[in-house]
């Protein structure tokens, strides 16, 4: 590839980020939306944050873990128990992080 064509790719891409993001910001009045869109909305922070946590617990280098000697799974499992028991945010992440670090340390999964 040649220097202009590395450019004009850069700006074509700035281009097509700015329009996309900045689509709402064009018009003078508010878009509706329809109901089933907002309510569908609602859930788009869980479905980031569960695509981006998930694939870390059950995956190791690409590819789905094939043992139960690991860590991460039971630290997943007392942390989710310890939220719907109490509740609270950070004991999940205490419990979690303590149940992952005495497998890790001390069985050395």
């Amino acid at each position: 590839m040649t220097n202009w064509e590395i450019v004009a790719g850069i700006i074509g891409m700035a281009l097509i980020t700015g329009l996309t993001r900045g689509f709402f910001l064009i018009s003078d009045k508010e878009l509706p939306l329809p109901t089933w869109a907002k309510q569908g909305l609602r859930y788009a922070p869980l479905a980031a944050l569960a695509a981006v946590i998930v694939p870390e617990i059950v995956m190791t280098q690409g590819h789905l873990i094939d043992t139960w000697q690991d860590a991460r799974l039971y630290a997943t499992a007392v942390g989710t128990a310890y939220f719907f028991w109490r509740g609270g945010i950070l004991g999940t992440i205490i419990s979690g992080t303590a149940v992952m670090l005495a497998l890790r340390i001390g069985l050395g999964w």
